[in-house]
């Protein structure tokens, strides 16, 4: 049997109604190994069993189940702000007893790890939240004493991201324009724009020049020159506004409707744009204000009002596994036996957990997975937390002196049902925008070096971005070097592009948007997203030699990221957001809120200092 052939049979079983818990329990030989199951991975249907059930108006009895266990603290959420709750707490309170419950069959929320084995060793990748981001300028003192204790040190993170590895082989980004919306397939090397986030030093992405590489576009001569102009030499498109009549227009209008009116591009121009934001906002340009794409680095604003807000720090504090390597790291202090070794990054990168040791009841601090809370209220001395249990399918109740909350915004109003509904709308406010980790396990790289090209910007496309994994190497792990054998490639898929038809944005939110895009997302079948991911691969690479052969596994991360929402000019002022927040992690008895949507902020050091607040919320901090 080849590695095909068993994810394929995986897939099957996988419609047939097992889980894949389930299907790797046939084989006794196979422990419970989250990081190693392929397939749609993370928010699965089976994670969402018992919340959509409620959500649908399941109704429960939960007044005449018994308490089963009690604890001091009760953690709903094993992200990484539940996770930080629960190590803060044991930090100050010694001696004391506290259970995480997490839907989903892994911990670590977004900061998900993906691993393949080859014949040529482990190959570790990142299935969400995959980089500290700007530590030098956003970390707060208490958020970098935090990750010191456990033994993250910054400095040193940043010197194991090669930042030559992929310009040292020649290899620059590029531009994908598809048949189906521009007419032919074509991969167009040397992208010179500057890209938020970036990990390649400018001078070093052996970009060729804007009018050599918009000058192999598939469009006529007449949208290239005004692509060129607006790269290379933009007006004051806002001519004849004064300073103050050009920041409102700026914060009040989207980008896409900037390039449509005042730079006036064709519909064929503008859509080498439809796509730019995709891949880190999960919002696309016509969502965006004109002053958000400005501060990232968008064109058409140098003429217009200056400014040198510019990527802060180069984007490479980052682990081979992203930012799993944090959450093992305070699993393994807060359950030292669940591996021989693992209390540094480079130890914990390489230690295989024992998932059978996180809920033994020796335990002081129990993680328990496939449980999803459903009712957690406030009692005489405490509280009551019932949650329902894929594991049997059964109701469990069970006390915490205290509880926070550090799961999704928008499901907690569901089961803390005592909330004012003032509180209840201000948490609906923060609405999850997705998208899609697809990571494939490659036999061989050759079509990327023959191609030039390391990172693809497809415009118009579901896969908005490809690219090879992140070249960092720790301690004994090493980044694939050798392009004739495995390397994993990272894709990021763009709900947006899943709606049947095109959507008429201008009567919806960002919001609105959000939640029509995660639907058509839940309603796609791994089957479908795996065809889509081959067919991308072939017309995108096959011209180099590519063969869907090649792929030896895929993991489909469902939510790869699933953003926080943040403040949007176009639909939000600076005083509700900041009410809406203020109001939405207000303390409930015993009860507080820690995740990054309390902040509306989808970073890790904000999901950290979010659990610092909740514990001071519960006198625990």
């Amino acid at each position: 049997m080849t590695r095909r052939d068993f994810i394929n049979g995986m897939a099957v079983a996988v419609v047939a109604g097992m889980t894949p818990l389930e299907i790797l329990a046939r084989d006794a030989k196979k422990p419970y190994y989250p990081p190693l199951w392929q397939n749609l991975v993370g928010s699965d249907d089976d994670s969402y069993f018992f919340a959509h059930a409620l959500r649908d108006g399941e109704q429960y009895d939960f007044s005449t189940l018994p308490i089963q266990e009690q604890y001091d603290l009760v953690v709903v959420g094993a992200g990484i702000s539940g996770l930080s709750s629960a190590c803060l707490f044991h930090d100050k309170h010694k001696g004391t007893k506290s259970l995480i419950l997490d839907n989903h069959k892994d911990f670590g929320g977004h900061a998900r790890r993906n691993e393949f084995a080859t014949p040529y060793g482990q190959i570790l990748t990142y299935g969400g939240s995959e980089s500290l981001q700007s530590p030098k300028s956003l970390y707060s003192k208490k958020v970098v004493e935090f990750l010191g204790g456990l033994n993250v040190d910054i400095d040193a993170l940043a010197k194991c991201f090669n930042q030559d590895f992929y310009p040292d082989l020649g290899l620059s980004r590029g531009g994908f324009f598809n048949k189906k919306d521009f007419g032919v397939s074509k991969l167009v090397s040397g992208d010179p724009r500057v890209v938020i986030d970036d990990s390649i030093r400018q001078e070093r992405n052996n970009a060729r020049s804007f009018e050599q590489f918009i000058g192999d576009f598939p469009m006529p001569k007449a949208d290239k020159e005004a692509l060129l102009e607006l790269f290379t030499a933009p007006k004051d498109y806002l001519q004849g506004l004064s300073k103050k009549q050009k920041q409102t227009y700026l914060t009040n209008t989207s980008y896409k409707q900037f390039l449509q009116e005042r730079v006036q591009l064709s519909p064929l121009a503008l859509s080498f744009f439809d796509g730019v934001s995709d891949d880190f906002m999960a919002l696309g340009i016509d969502m965006i204000s004109c002053e958000l794409a400005q501060e990232c680095g968008f064109p058409g604003f140098e003429s217009i009002m200056p400014t040198d807000s510019t990527i802060e720090e180069p984007y490479i504090h980052h682990f081979p596994d992203g930012n799993a390597s944090v959450a093992r790291l305070m699993v393994k202090k807060l359950i030292p036996h669940i591996a021989a070794c693992g209390n540094t990054p480079e130890e914990v990168l390489l230690t295989q957990f024992d998932y059978s040791k996180l809920d033994l009841e020796q335990n002081m601090s129990r993680i328990r997975l496939q449980s999803t809370a459903l009712d957690v209220r406030n009692v005489a001395g405490g509280v009551e937390i019932v949650y329902g249990s894929l594991q049997d399918r059964k109701l469990h109740k069970v006390f915490a002196k205290k509880v926070i909350m550090a799961n999704y915004n928008a499901m907690i109003p569901y089961i803390v049902k005592e909330l004012q509904d003032t509180q209840k709308v201000a948490l609906s406010q923060c609405v999850k925008t997705s998208l899609i980790y697809t990571k494939v396990l490659l036999s061989q790289w050759e079509c990327f070096t023959k191609l030039g090209i390391h990172d693809i910007y497809a415009p118009k496309s579901f896969y908005v971005n490809t690219k090879l994994d992140y070249p960092v190497d720790m301690g004994a792990y090493k980044h694939p070097r050798d392009p004739k054998k495995p390397i994993c490639l990272h894709l990021i898929g763009s709900p947006l592009r899943l709606n049947p038809k095109e959507l008429d944005t201008t009567q919806l939110t960002a919001r609105d948007l959000s939640r029509l895009t995660r639907h058509a997302l839940l309603g796609t079948p791994f089957s479908k997203l795996e065809q889509m991911t081959l067919s991308h691969l072939q017309e995108m690479l096959g011209g180099a030699g590519f063969r869907k052969s090649d792929v030896l596994g895929i993991t489909l991360n469902r939510w790869g990221h699933c953003y926080a929402y943040g403040y949007n000019s176009l639909f939000d002022t600076p005083k509700q957001s900041k009410a809406t927040i203020k109001t939405a992690r207000k303390v409930c008895g015993n009860i507080a809120i820690a995740n990054s949507d309390a902040n509306w902020d989808a970073f890790l050091h904000t999901a950290i200092e979010q659990a610092m607040r909740a514990l001071g919320d519960l006198g625990l901090g």
